[in-house]
């Protein structure tokens, strides 16, 4: 309880730039709290994401996989999804890796939207209470300026003790502001980390299973190629002995003929 009333004094003293540094203290806790919970719910749902896709990518199930991330809205759905999209037209790898990128642009934008506002909070909070420290000072030399001489000092350093509480709540509020855009910095840093990760794992899992598929789908064409081979040979074999059948049979006619 005397915590409590010592801090409405501390607030009620420090004059009128108190208000405008809780306002900005609000403001930015509200910005921070709302981009915390949504990264922390990113980096959550983007594991899932990846630990359901991983074994239908590394199975070769394309078409499944592209059904997945069409019903899902995570980051790492939105990153895979072109660059499923372009694996179903298209072979070449380098194709594949600029869908992901173009899709890795549209969403670190989203990922950091807001966070740059706490630092500026931060900012305006400590400048505020500079600010306030200022115009207090400034009003308490105007006091004593016409007090009483014996008067002089106590009254000054009264105001200027005043004075010095807006500097004091404008600090308390920008440095766990400042500490909290960091943290925000790190944990989108890590988020971003996740996707390009992500993106290498996937592009790699459907280039060895596009050339696995190769691999197997390339002899039965060639034993599909012999076949053909083979057998136009053996028609062509049959046409010649045929031929030369008939060649025999019509010399013996001839030869007949002859004699008779």
């Amino acid at each position: 309880m005397d915590f409590f009333n010592s801090v409405i004094a501390f607030f009620q003293t420090g004059g009128t730039f108190m208000y405008p540094i809780l306002l900005v203290a609000a403001l930015g806790s509200a910005v921070a709290i709302e981009r915390y919970i949504r990264l922390v719910y990113e980096r959550h749902t983007n594991r899932a994401m990846w630990d359901k896709l991983q074994p239908v990518l590394a199975s070769g199930d394309f078409d499944r996989a592209r059904n997945l991330v069409k019903q899902d809205n995570t980051s790492v759905s939105k990153v895979l999804s072109m660059g499923l999209a372009r694996q179903g037209t298209v072979r070449r790898r380098e194709d594949i890796e600029i869908a992901m990128e173009e899709s890795m642009m549209e969403i670190i934008p989203q990922l950091e939207k807001r966070t740059p506002y706490v630092a500026l909070f931060s900012n305006i909070a400590t400048l505020l209470g500079l600010l306030g420290t200022i115009m207090g000072l400034i009003e308490a030399f105007t006091a004593v300026a016409n007090a009483n001489p014996a008067e002089k000092a106590d009254l000054l350093s009264a105001s200027i003790s005043v004075a010095m509480n807006t500097t004091a709540f404008g600090l308390m509020t920008g440095i766990p502001l400042l500490i909290v855009h960091a943290l925000l910095n790190s944990l989108t840093g890590e988020i971003i980390d996740s996707l390009e990760m992500v993106s290498v794992k996937a592009l790699n899992l459907i280039s060895t299973s596009t050339r696995r598929r190769h691999e197997i789908d390339t002899p039965a064409a060639d034993a599909d190629k012999s076949a053909a081979e083979q057998s136009q040979t053996d028609s062509v074999t049959n046409d010649e002995v045929t031929a030369d059948g008939d060649e025999t049979e019509n010399a013996a006619e001839e030869q007949q003929v002859e004699k008779v």
